[in-house]
Formats: C-alpha cells, structure tokens, sequence
C-alpha cells in the first residue's frame, strides 16, 4: 500500500444493518496492521442539516431522506482529505436536532473510513471512494437493532420509533438505500460472521 495518498473505504447499509460495526472491525484491523494513528472512521451522520427549527415531534422531519444530509459539505471534505488537509467535522446533537457551533479535526490519514447509510446513493460522494462496501441485512433485523439503539442512545421512545420507521426509514431505505447496494464492490450479509468478509475487505484495501 502507497501511504502517501489517503485511501478512503466507504461502508454503506441500511440503519440498523450492522455497518457501523464492521467499520468499527474494518477499523481495528487496519491499526493493527499500519500501526495507530493510521485510520479513522468519518460518520455521514455529523453531516446532519439543522433541523432544530423544523423538529415538532417524531414523523415531522425525514431524517431518512438524502436532503437531510449536507453532502456537498461532505463531498468538500472528502476531496480535501484527498489532498492531505485537514477538515473541520460538524457535530450534530440527535437530542436537539442542531448543528453545534464547534467542530471537531479530522486529519487526512492514510485511510478514512466513510460510514453512511446513503453514501453510495450520491454522485458527489462516489468518485472519492476507493472502495465500497456493502452492509446488506433483513428489514426486520434492521428494525430490531435501530429500535434498540434510538431507544438507549437517542432518548426515543419505542412508539416513536416505530412510526418513523414505518412512514420515513422503510420508504427511504427502499427508495434510495437498497438500489445503492449495485454501486458496491463488496456485499456482506451481516447474518454471517464478519471475520471471512473483514480478510476480503482487507486484501482490496492493501492490493
């Protein structure tokens, strides 16, 4: 692997797929081969608009919804990370649906892991990939996983969840998400283990 160019991996999957995970694994494998300080995992979701202004309540914003995301910020920084700078990450608060004043730096390491359910459903984002991994699992298993998770980290309730999930997250998913899958090179099932598609991500990664 050439270390002077960053190499940026994008991890995509419906919520609740089971993607952040294998980008959390995808993460720790690769510092143990490069060493720390090598990696870092850049989340589409910091890349939230405001919405504090619009947010009456559970159904009144599709979070869902590409428009929901800053992707011409996130096309920016991507293309800046290319070129070995430094980007100013926004923080999104989930509890009050505002962008945060303050940033956070993300330094252009030698491989930016992009973790995003609608990353593969924009041409502004796709020409920066490298490579693009697939997180592929059942509607059910998905709507299990993101009720459990809104529920413990989000301070939502399991009604809510449910109404969102049936009116935004499944229409969206179906709309944009599942069509994005053909633009992957890889396509993992998280029904099965991640060791056997980690080795394979692994190898293109370092081919």
């Amino acid at each position: 692997m050439n270390n002077s160019r960053v190499r940026i991996i994008g991890v995509s999957g419906g919520s609740g797929s089971g993607k952040t995970t294998f980008a959390r694994m995808l993460h720790e494998q690769i510092t143990q081969k490069l060493g720390p300080s090598t990696c870092a995992i850049l989340s589409q979701d910091n890349y939230y608009i405001d919405q504090s202004a619009r947010f009456t309540g559970d159904g009144s914003v599709n979070f869902d919804h590409p428009s929901s995301i800053d992707f011409s910020l996130l096309a920016q920084h991507l293309g800046e990370l290319k070129d070995g700078r430094t980007v100013q990450v926004p923080i999104y608060d989930f509890v009050t649906h505002t962008r945060r004043a303050e940033t956070n730096p993300f330094s252009a390491l030698p491989v930016v892991i992009l973790d995003g359910m609608l990353i593969f459903s924009q041409d502004a984002i796709m020409p920066h990939l490298d490579h693009a991994i697939f997180i592929d699992a059942p509607e059910s298993v998905r709507f299990d996983r993101r009720l459990h998770r809104d529920v413990r980290d989000r301070g939502r309730t399991p009604e809510g969840v449910k109404i969102q999930f049936e009116s935004q997250v499944k229409p969206m998913h179906d709309q944009f998400i599942e069509p994005s899958k053909a633009r992957a090179t890889l396509v993992v099932s998280s029904l099965q283990r991640f060791d056997e598609p980690l080795e394979d991500a692994l190898n293109r990664i370092f081919d």
